[in-house]
């Protein structure tokens, strides 16, 4: 046998943990596709997903060894906090209709805020992981590869329900965001 039992029971837990991290970019993607988003946008985005998917659990990892874990409910509790800016912004600039600026996820500071909401957690996580032994590339590459995958899913999802909610589409991908927000504060 190739792979060890503890080693398979490692690398599924990754993967677990890998595909719950990323649930979080699936479920904002949906959000953010239903503004109506480009295709070549989408893999902008979901490249960059996945590099905050590698580099945020990284630098947990190696934070882990030094900090508590107050500092993982402090680093949720942000993401928390972002989101619901985020989604506040989203809901009040379509209800505002053109007079507001939205959320604009071209932008480098609106990728770069949207890849660390969806990537704060996977700080979390890297912090208690760098409390126990674990392969780091391995475990770093698999939530890098989840991340960007599931962001590609929901992203290509909330396109193509965006045109079933027409202009409500904005404001509904905001409410998906707070939703996720108040969940990560409670």
């Amino acid at each position: 046998m190739l792979v060890s039992d503890i080693q398979l029971g490692e690398i599924m837990t990754i993967c677990i943990m890998a595909v719950a991290l990323g649930l979080d970019a699936f479920s904002l993607g949906i959000g953010i596709g239903m503004k109506g988003i480009r295709l070549l946008d989408i893999l902008k985005i979901s490249v960059i997903i996945g590099v905050f998917h590698i580099l945020m659990p990284l630098m947990g990892i190696f934070m882990g060894q030094y900090v508590s874990l107050l500092l993982g409910n402090v680093a949720t509790a942000a993401g928390g906090c972002l989101l619901i800016i985020l989604g506040a912004h989203m809901v009040y600039s379509s209800v505002r209709g053109e007079e507001a600026v939205s959320f604009d996820h071209r932008t480098i500071v609106g990728l770069t805020v949207f890849a660390l909401s969806v990537s704060i957690d996977s700080f979390s996580v890297g912090v208690s992981l760098g409390m126990f032994s674990t392969d780091i590339a391995l475990t770093v590459l698999v939530f890098g590869f989840f991340g960007g995958l599931l962001s590609i899913l929901g992203l290509l999802l909330g396109r193509h329900v965006s045109g079933w909610i027409g202009e409500y589409g904005e404001a509904f991908g905001g409410l998906i965001l707070l939703a996720f927000g108040i969940k990560f504060l409670l």
